[in-house]
């Protein structure tokens, strides 16, 4: 016979196979209002009171008519159609939907979304971070980045935090998970000596507006080519970016809104600039494209940018240095020349400037050096 308790605490029966058996009320049907009775066994009474106060504490507060419809899987796509693409630019969307259905719906996705646990995840991490590249290359190694592995835990602590509010599970499984650190990759940047020998390749090719304006300004190649003339204010010098081109998962270059809303900005430029941009309009005045394809006549493709560039280096004699990188060169340059992290933050496009400040801290701690020697030489006068 069943041992009777008080209410909201189950109930405890010995089991004609030995074992014991406790029972408990975890929810209540939403159409047919019928109760949701669940179970847990163990070899003695005092386990199963155990186990049994355990469960109920773990489904207190849980709509439990629901918890079994998800698995991993099932929530992590209705969290993305319902939550998260209504509200993220093309660019992260494709990057979730990788991160979704490449990293983790594969290894995680058929596990119950209320059994999933830390550890399930942690074993993820490492897996991935050991063989989780798609496709390898004898630099880049089997596994992941820690970047990219710490971008699925991120999006993963959205999705099941959103699971949490909603009643699914009762705490968030990667909370008590470790992600990796990121580790900094060393940047590379042209020096000024090879910026002049940079651009003269770049003028042998045809291309200097293009590259010129790319190391006064430091634009992301998607929005470099998503330019037109009419972007361009030849009276105060600014270029006006607002639009990118990204790869769609089909493979095609759309437009779209630049990264952050950050990103829509004026960005000042030298007159240098602006001469070599008129020059450079005046051959095609017709074309709406400020940098329009030699061979379309529309949008210059960004792998193409990235073919000119490697080009140009072979021509110059140069190191590899990918084209983002002639990014990272206009804000290092910019700021060992003493321009403020704000501006260059601003220009750059940047979430905030503190971002700005962690990521070249190389370049600032140039200009703390050299500030610190001004002073120490104002100081000696003083003292």
């Amino acid at each position: 016979m069943a041992k009777k308790r008080a209410n909201g605490e189950g109930n405890i029966r010995k089991r004609s196979d030995g074992r014991w058996e406790g029972r408990y009320t975890a929810g209540y049907n939403a159409d047919t209002g019928k109760r949701i009775i669940r179970n847990v066994l163990g070899k003695t009474q005092t386990e199963v009171k155990e186990k049994l106060k355990k469960a109920i504490e773990e489904t207190a507060g849980l709509d439990m008519s629901r918890t079994d419809d998800y698995t991993v899987a099932a929530w992590l796509n209705t969290w993305y159609q319902l939550y998260a693409k209504p509200n993220i630019r093309l660019a992260t969307q494709n990057r979730y939907e990788l991160m979704m259905n490449i990293y983790a719906i594969p290894r995680i996705g058929n596990i119950k979304l209320s059994k999933l646990t830390s550890r399930d995840l942690q074993k993820l991490y490492r897996y991935l971070q050991e063989n989780g590249r798609v496709h390898t290359t004898a630099r880049s190694g089997n596994g992941l980045s820690s970047t990219t592995v710490r971008s699925l835990h991120l999006m993963l602590h959205c999705a099941f935090e959103r699971a949490v509010k909603e009643r699914l599970i009762q705490r968030n499984p990667t909370d008590d998970c470790i992600a990796p650190k990121v580790r900094k990759v060393e940047m590379n940047v042209l020096s000024l000596e090879s910026i002049k020998v940079y651009l003269g390749a770049a003028a042998q090719r045809d291309a200097l507006p293009m590259f010129y304006l790319e190391l006064v300004s430091g634009l992301r190649k998607g929005e470099l080519v998503a330019l037109l003339w009419s972007d361009v204010d030849t009276t105060h010098n600014t270029i006006s970016v607002s639009k990118q081109y990204v790869r769609n998962p089909n493979g095609e270059c759309v437009l779209s809104q630049p990264k952050t809303e950050n990103s829509i900005r004026l960005v000042s430029v030298p007159q240098e600039a602006i001469d070599l941009l008129i020059t450079e309009h005046n051959k095609h005045s017709d074309n709406p494209y400020l940098f329009p394809s030699p061979v379309t006549g529309e949008m210059y493709h960004p792998d193409s940018v990235v073919n000119i560039h490697k080009k140009i280096l072979k021509d110059a004699g140069l190191p590899h240095l990918k084209f983002h990188e002639l990014r990272h060169t206009f804000a290092t340059t910019a700021l060992q020349n003493g321009v403020d992290v704000k501006t260059v933050s601003a220009m750059l496009g940047h979430y905030d400037a503190g971002f700005t400040l962690r990521t070249y801290t190389h370049a600032t701690r140039q200009a703390q050096d050299a500030a610190a020697i001004t002073m120490g030489e104002v100081m000696a006068q003083v003292v």
